[in-house]
């Protein structure tokens, strides 16, 4: 069974930083990673990394500003924001995909990033 545990979210001001975290109880694991969904939008991917080797991924408008990591024992992501935008404003979400491309997705947590 797999379980994603969230981090709480919360309000922040623009520039400051905020960490998420999720430890996830999954096997097969490929990926670790966050996808976002700001209000009236879609969900979005947002960063991931790679169980295996570390290897990083993120999307183009959080490159620079926000770090992905793991957890020596590869059970914790940790999602470091820094420099916030109004933007980042979202329900943030933990996800895993398996080796077999099955996603699993935690149950969000709130962003708000205010001007």
């Amino acid at each position: 069974q797999v379980q994603l545990v969230e981090s709480a979210g919360g309000t922040v001001q623009v520039g400051d930083s905020l960490t998420l975290s999720c430890v996830a109880r999954a096997s097969s694991t490929l990926t670790m990673g966050w996808f976002r969904q700001p209000p009236g939008k879609e969900r979005e991917f947002v960063a991931a990394i790679r169980r295996d080797d570390g290897h990083t991924y993120y999307a183009d408008s959080v490159e620079g500003r926000f770090t992905i990591s793991r957890d020596r024992v590869k059970t914790t992501v940790s999602l470091h924001m820094n420099s916030l935008k109004p933007e980042d404003t979202a329900v943030y979400y933990c996800n895993v995909r398996n080796v077999y491309g099955r996603d699993y997705w935690g149950k969000g947590t709130l962003v708000t990033v205010s001007p």
